[in-house]
């Protein structure tokens, strides 16, 4: 087995991502609540957004950003491995615009 700069590339990469037990900490945090209160709070949003986006509905968070769905017409394509052409299924794609407030703290 070599040992090359791949072996230790994992180690040297930082985790740039906030993962659900963290939000829901800082969630806790910030609206001092505890954080099975937070946990509640953020699955009942998630599911409120799933559920419109189900119905077809846009979900706008005024600072935020809005969440929507939108259409993706079938399409043909190629097999990567072959170079053989097939067709791609039409399908909803969900669609995230950040908000101007958003957007400008990001930038």
């Amino acid at each position: 087995m070599k040992w090359g700069i791949y072996y230790y590339i994992p180690t040297l990469i930082k985790k740039n991502y906030m993962n659900k037990q963290e939000l829901v900490s800082a969630i806790a945090e910030k609206a001092e609540l505890s954080k099975a209160d937070s946990e509640k709070a953020l699955n009942a949003m998630m599911d409120s957004i799933k559920e419109s986006l189900v119905k077809g509905e846009s979900t706008q968070l005024i600072g935020f950003g809005t969440f929507s769905i939108s259409e993706r017409a079938a399409r043909t394509g190629r097999n990567p491995q072959t170079g053989k052409e097939i067709q791609i299924a039409a399908k909803k794609v969900i669609k995230f615009k950040a908000g101007k407030a958003m957007d400008e703290a990001v930038n």
